[in-house]
């Protein structure tokens, strides 16, 4: 990644996620856009960037999503890499933004936590 290069791993359905996009934005940053629900991100692109994070794996994954309980992803002894594994398979259980700067990755809720990273 460049310097200068900032990414936004978004969902345009996601209010926190335009909201993060529109504060970008408004600092005159264009970043790189992933629509994370279509690119299909493997688990080891998902892992390096919950890594960057710094973040358990089940505090990026949308806990409350009725996907997580149907797969049973609360229950206690899955490894990061069984529910990374799931992430890869249903991207709609990772949490957003990320955002992904020079500075550092973040979760960015609230989605002022963008201006961190410029």
């Amino acid at each position: 990644m460049a310097q200068d290069t900032i990414t936004i791993y978004h969902n345009p359905r996601c209010s926190n996620s335009r909201s993060a996009l529109a504060l970008l934005e408004a600092q005159g940053v264009q970043p790189q856009i992933v629509d994370y629900l279509h690119a299909q991100l493997d688990a080891a692109h998902l892992g390096a960037l919950i890594a960057q994070l710094g973040l358990p794996v089940r505090e990026v994954m949308r806990s409350k999503d009725a996907l997580y309980q149907e797969l049973g992803l609360g229950r206690e002894g899955l490894s990061d890499a069984e529910l990374i594994a799931q992430i890869a398979a249903h991207p709609a259980l990772l949490n957003r933004p990320i955002v992904v700067s020079a500075k550092g990755a973040r979760l960015c809720r609230p989605p002022e936590r963008v201006l961190e990273l410029l």
